[in-house]
């Protein structure tokens, strides 16, 4: 039934935008966290290489197994993603397979190939390697994680500000200048907030639980933990919420220069303004092409935007409306994107307080941290709607200014496309379902207490005398007169064996 009705509704066009946007924005999540989880797990591994102190131990052991979940669901979803782009999207795979193609591969053998190969020692080599190896393995981990986020961000700014290519005459893109391709206008940018915003999203979800430890009284005995959760989480918020910012700024220069259309949707902005107002609040009426209920601010947009009172910012009658975006949708998009950031900032400057009145930890800050709780699913709502302007805006191209939305359909029938975005829904809910309740019941329970030592070193591979002496070269070992009386059979103990004991 409502397969059927969206099938009364909608077209195969419009259904297969719902399904990208549906399965694209459960992928976002989950490669986010864990590139943020990965380098928070570096960070942790390292202190107690430096420390030995044991909550290091505890704290790390607790996320990782997080860390497994997340990672796990993120290569899911992405192979859903991949699947789609054959099924829905099979022209603009064609079209554009000569560039894309190549870097997403690159992708798989820099990044995926790098991570698939030390994530099982990070997972379960501890114990079975040196705690360096192990160490090196989740760094090595952490930084396939962003050598990812490098070609994905490549391929999808090229999507914003494609260069460094021609157009064929059987309307394929070939490449002519690859350096032009992956390094172009908007990646550095893109990369830059994107990066930040996962170590962000991260953070606040990591201060979050750490301060639920703080105040929860099931959890008295996780405090400690808590401590280094919110603590190490606080320095994100301080520093890195106000580098976003200025990253952001930059970011939406450089999307003035070259999206104009997208930037006049995220600001409201129909006709060409001089020092254009922020419009605080209005609903974008895009058939009659004005704003209604606008409550605006004069001048700050055109600051904001032009670094200048005066400065002009184009307004969106000068595209005609089947080439502006989704107004309504980039519109209220870009202000939960800025206004949470700058709850973030907020949460940074509470912060700072908090640590000069040495009450950052205290149980009885309770407002303190259940600001902190409040604003652990935030990033990722943060997250998802800097996607929306960014996908959205680009609308209504899939390559800007190159390869139409419209012209990018694989050629099948609604009643297809809604049977998948069903299936889809369905698998997801179960899927992500169960995933995301495994890693609420992992936070419900806290980190375990260290007590095993003998985990960090080697496990005892039970190296008799007798092959001790062979790996060592020495030739009493293959002299079968000696009796049992000499002990070959037992351990040796003046053998090293590079710690396998």
């Amino acid at each position: 039934m409502f397969a059927t009705f969206m099938i009364d509704q909608m077209d195969a066009l419009m259904l297969a935008r719902i399904q990208f946007a549906f399965v694209i924005s459960w992928h976002i999540i989950f490669p986010a966290f864990s590139i943020g989880l990965a380098s928070w797990l570096t960070v942790l591994e390292f202190r107690w290489l430096r420390t030995g102190e044991p909550i290091y131990v505890e704290v790390y052991k607790h996320w990782v197994k997080i860390f497994a979940v997340v990672f796990g669901l993120g290569v899911v979803s992405g192979v859903v993603m991949s699947y789609q782009f054959g099924t829905n999207w099979a022209v603009f795979s064609d079209r554009a397979g000569n560039i894309l193609g190549p870097l997403l591969a690159f992708e798989v053998l820099t990044a995926f190939f790098l991570e698939a190969s030390f994530l099982g020692i990070m997972l379960f080599g501890w114990g079975r390697v040196s705690k360096r190896m192990h160490f090196a393995s989740t760094a090595i981990v952490a930084i396939g994680t962003m050598i990812s986020g490098f070609w994905i961000l490549a391929a999808n700014s090229f999507m914003q500000t494609p260069q460094g290519f021609m157009l064929g005459a059987d309307g394929l893109l070939y490449p002519t200048n690859w350096i032009e391709i992956i390094f172009n206008p908007s990646f550095p940018y893109r990369y830059a907030h994107m990066m930040t915003a996962a170590f962000l999203t991260t953070a606040f979800v990591v201060g979050g639980i750490g301060a639920y430890y703080l105040q929860s009284k099931k959890h008295v005995e996780h405090r400690q933990h808590g401590r280094v959760m919110l603590g190490m989480a606080m320095i994100m918020a301080i520093f890195v919420a106000p580098a976003q910012v200025l990253i952001g700024d930059e970011h939406g220069l450089n999307t003035l220069e070259h999206q104009p259309a997208k930037v006049a949707a995220m600001e409201g902005i129909w006709e060409d303004e001089s020092g254009a107002a922020l419009r605080l609040f209005a609903i974008p009426d895009q058939k009659n092409q004005t704003n209604n209920y606008e409550l605006s601010i004069p001048y700050v947009s055109g600051l904001i935007l032009t670094h200048s009172l005066d400065g002009e910012v184009k307004g969106l009658k000068n595209w005609a409306p089947e080439d502006q975006p989704p107004v309504m949708i980039v519109f209220w998009a870009f202000r939960i994107m800025v206004g949470i950031g700058m709850l973030m900032v907020l949460i940074g400057l509470f912060s700072v307080y908090k640590y000069f009145k040495k009450q950052q930890f205290d149980p009885e800050s309770k407002l303190f941290h259940r600001a902190w709780m409040m604003m652990t699913p935030l990033g990722f709502i943060a997250l998802l709607a800097g996607w929306f302007v960014t996908e959205t805006g680009r609308q209504p191209y899939t390559i800007y200014g190159v390869i139409r939305t419209a012209e990018s359909m694989s050629p099948i029938a609604a009643q297809q496309v809604a049977t998948t975005l069903i299936g889809f829904i369905v698998l997801y809910a179960f899927v992500f379902g169960a995933g995301s309740f495994y890693i609420l019941r992992l936070i419900a329970q806290g980190p375990k207490p260290y007590e095993d030592p003998s985990d960090d070193h080697f496990y005892d591979h039970s190296v008799t005398e007798a092959q001790g002496r062979t790996l060592s070269g020495d030739k009493r070992a293959a002299d079968k007169t000696k009796g049992p009386e000499e002990g070959l059979d037992e351990p040796a103990d003046d053998v090293d064996d590079g710690g396998l004991r």
